[in-house]
């Protein structure tokens, strides 16, 4: 199954587990929780009840969709969510 980058970056972010793999900040590296807030410039994840704001421009973020696991660079994301529905990736 092909899936079209759009389609993931255009999907909902709320509710889906993310890890961080790769940041400007080093000690963000494997952070791992489930999306409860997604802002412009922020997504919000939980873990083990404790809430951490990642900034989308900082970190690149693995997550899973339709069963593939995806990488992708928070800076492509850096939109308000119901906005980026709307983007034209390159």
């Amino acid at each position: 199954m092909i899936i079209n980058p759009r389609e993931v970056a255009g999907c909902e972010l709320i509710g889906t587990t993310i890890k961080v793999v790769k940041s400007s900040n080093k000690d963000l590296i494997g952070v791992e929780g489930k999306v409860v807030d997604e802002t412009k410039n922020t997504l919000t994840i939980e873990k083990k009840n404790k809430e951490k704001k990642l900034i989308k421009d900082q970190i690149v973020f693995e997550m899973k969709y339709k069963n593939q696991r995806f990488q992708i660079d928070g800076k492509i994301l850096v939109a308000r969510p119901e906005d980026r529905l709307k983007l034209k990736l390159k």
